[in-house]
């Protein structure tokens, strides 16, 4: 069974790092961007992506404007995007689905709700 490949796009290494280590450790292949232009760069020419984790607070562009933008993607539009946000009030959830992610989790990452989630698909 060929690994899952997993797109984290964060503007700070070392969440991108600690993430990539979590996911590695369990069998995931793992790509990184530290920005959303770089990550829509990346998928328009990558078909390989099974999931995309996006920090929603980003400069330049967030996850809110970024979000509708990959699923415009013709070979991303199904693509499942995750939002990660330290956002955890409430109606954040709501706002990041709204925007078109397809999941939710709250930084710090509870790696064993993020693996669940993972694991749907």
């Amino acid at each position: 069974m060929a690994k899952k490949k997993v797109l984290i796009i964060d503007d700070d290494a070392r969440n991108i790092f600690a993430l990539t280590a979590t996911l590695r450790a369990r069998s995931f292949e793992c790509l990184s961007c530290p920005g959303a232009k770089e990550a829509l760069e990346l998928l328009k020419v990558r078909d390989d992506v099974d999931v995309i984790l996006i920090d929603m607070m980003m400069p330049e562009m967030d996850g809110y404007e970024a979000i509708p933008l990959i699923k415009n993607l013709e070979n991303h539009g199904k693509t499942p995007v995750f939002a990660v946000t330290a956002q955890a009030m409430v109606g954040d959830r709501e706002k990041c689905l709204k925007a078109g992610a397809d999941e939710y989790i709250s930084k710090p990452i509870d790696v064993d709700q993020l693996l669940a989630l993972l694991q749907k698909i």
